[in-house]
């Protein structure tokens, strides 16, 4: 390390699938509102907004970390794959020297703010911190982060966020999870439709691009229908840049786990979920977003396009799907959850249909139930 000392900067839990490859720099810390009952990332921990100096020091330690893997490259910007992997592999790296030499290796192009809503912060705090970024890191091309549609629809103008903009701000990601107000209210996300949508108009508006989570599931049987339907409607006023499919998955530690065992709300099963997944985008007119199933947990990865051109060809990969036979359907969905599928087009693989096929045999016969419990959208982790 640098003169044998170590460095390190603060990294949250998560992001998005599509930053991946992005530097990762904390501005917040967990989740402002914290009471979805879907949800049990955040769950006993508290929200806090970090200082201002707590987040430029970060930035400052990253580029000395930047510098450093930029000395061992011979001063190239962008470090080469046999160092990037060199980092990653040499235990005496930490995370952070890892996490800044992949983000080198694809081009240093990109950051995602973190925690969940950083837009919780003061705006002129925010703009601030995203100036230092930009003024330490000039060849940043992308800025990204969560936001929360509540706190926009009601405490942030059109100016506010074009300010952002302006400033480096590109995408926000929302998580919209869905259009009914009686969902949004069983799950307690705090939020409306009326507030979906007006976030959305005001992103929109300001020229950040937009990207919308819908969560499949969300409404369990009961609500299924009016899920996707009411989703579909708010999505359509919005007309965000993206709409991105997750799958409601439930364990233990999530709140919505008791209303399971009370049978509050029946889980759908995985074929549930692609009715509710064709009825919501069958009910998307007139918008140009293109949709993404960019997540390992969404059965068909292939339902990927821009409306309205690719509209058809997207519920043909649903509907191709209940075409299989009841055991290609099946094979497939335990090919899907290993890793082993992609595609539906990957059942025409014989030799690994039936070695899938006898694993899935060898485990129910083990134990009873098996594929079923590991087919399924609930899981019994503790």
């Amino acid at each position: 390390m640098i003169e044998g000392k170590e460095l390190f900067y603060e990294i949250g839990p998560i992001r998005p699938p599509s930053e991946a490859y992005s530097l990762l720099v904390r501005f917040t810390r967990n989740c402002p509102w914290n009471k979805c009952t879907f949800c049990n990332l955040y769950k006993k921990t508290r929200f806090q907004k970090r200082t201002i100096d707590e987040i430029k020091q970060d930035i400052d330690t990253i580029k000395s970390i930047h510098d450093h893997i930029k000395e061992m490259s011979g001063g190239n910007g962008c470090t080469t794959r046999s160092l990037a992997e060199e980092i990653c592999m040499n235990p005496s790296f930490n995370e952070c020297y890892k996490s800044v030499a992949v983000w080198m290796y694809f081009g240093g192009k990109n950051v995602f703010i973190q925690d969940a809503h950083s837009l919780a912060m003061n705006p002129e705090a925010f703009l601030e911190c995203l100036t230092y970024l930009k003024e330490t890191f000039p060849g940043i091309e992308r800025i990204t982060c969560y936001a929360r549609a509540r706190t926009i629809a009601e405490r942030l103008s059109v100016e506010d966020l074009i300010k952002m903009r302006s400033d480096g701000l590109t995408r926000l990601h929302v998580g919209f999870e869905s259009g009914s107000d009686r969902v949004l209210a069983f799950m307690k996300k705090g939020v409306t439709k009326a507030q979906q949508i007006e976030c959305g108009q005001k992103v929109k508006a300001s020229g950040i691009e937009l990207s919308e989570y819908i969560v499949l599931g969300l409404g369990g049987k009961t609500w299924s229908e009016e899920h996707a339907k009411e989703s579909a409607d708010a999505i359509n006023r919005i007309d965000p840049d993206y709409i991105r499919m997750r799958t409601l998955t439930i364990n233990r530690r999530m709140p919505l786990y008791e209303k399971i065992q009370s049978g509050d709300f029946p889980v759908p099963d995985p074929e549930d979920l692609l009715h509710e997944e064709r009825l919501f985008i069958e009910n998307l007119n007139n918008i140009s977003s293109t949709v993404k199933s960019d997540h390992m947990l969404n059965l068909l990865e292939e339902v990927d396009g821009r409306l309205p051109g690719d509209k058809e060809k997207i519920l043909s990969v649903i509907d191709r799907y209940f075409e299989l036979s009841d055991e290609e359907r099946l094979v497939f969905q335990f090919g899907r959850r290993s890793g082993t599928f992609r595609s539906t087009d990957d059942l025409r693989d014989i030799a690994v249909f039936d070695r899938i096929k006898k694993r899935m045999k060898e485990m129910n016969s083990r134990t009873p139930g098996k594929v079923e419990k590991i087919l399924s959208i609930l899981h019994e982790d503790t």
